[in-house]
């Protein structure tokens, strides 16, 4: 696989970009299960996972641990900075790079990135700037329906199902 690092964006991504406040001010998310499929066939393949958001929440950081995430990274507002940094320090090229995004905040990153998808409910110039628009809307699976989309087209992906669950065909 010739991408080496998936840069992921939580709200309106990996959720459906609602935000739930507590009496006592938590704030809540709501994460689909799904997506953990996706992350596992990212990990199974020897490339890593970022998760980049804006948003600073104690939610997502403990969803992330769940899902072994390798970098996350919260409240986060110059994101292509930020990631330019990153994949210097790495000695990666923007071109070994994928983003998965929903909004404005998100679209220099997938002009720049070598793969960009995202989920069905994105903002029309995320949609054009898209390698890949998922039929699935954020916050119900459409992280893992880009990764599939992405891991079907190398055909790897019932590799991916084969090693990680023991199933498929």
């Amino acid at each position: 696989m010739k991408y080496k690092l998936f840069i992921i964006d939580v709200d309106g991504t990996m959720t459906d970009g609602g935000i739930y406040y507590g009496e006592n001010g938590e704030e809540w998310k709501k994460f689909c299960t799904k997506d953990a499929a996706g992350f596992f066939a990212v990990h199974e393949s020897g490339a890593e996972t970022m998760v980049l958001t804006g948003r600073a929440c104690q939610a997502t950081q403990r969803r992330m641990e769940e899902l072994k995430a390798d970098y996350v990274f919260q409240g986060i507002t110059e994101k292509e900075e930020f990631v330019r940094q990153f994949l210097a320090e790495r000695h990666l090229g923007w071109e070994q790079a994928v983003y998965i995004g929903d909004d404005l905040n998100d679209l220099r990153l997938m002009e720049r990135c070598g793969f960009a998808g995202c989920p069905a409910d994105s903002c029309k110039e995320v949609k054009a700037a898209a390698g890949y628009v998922s039929p699935v809307k954020g916050g119900h699976g459409a992280v893992r329906d880009v990764v599939e989309h992405m891991f079907e087209e190398a055909g790897i992906w019932e590799e991916m199902v084969r090693k990680i669950y023991g199933c498929g065909r």
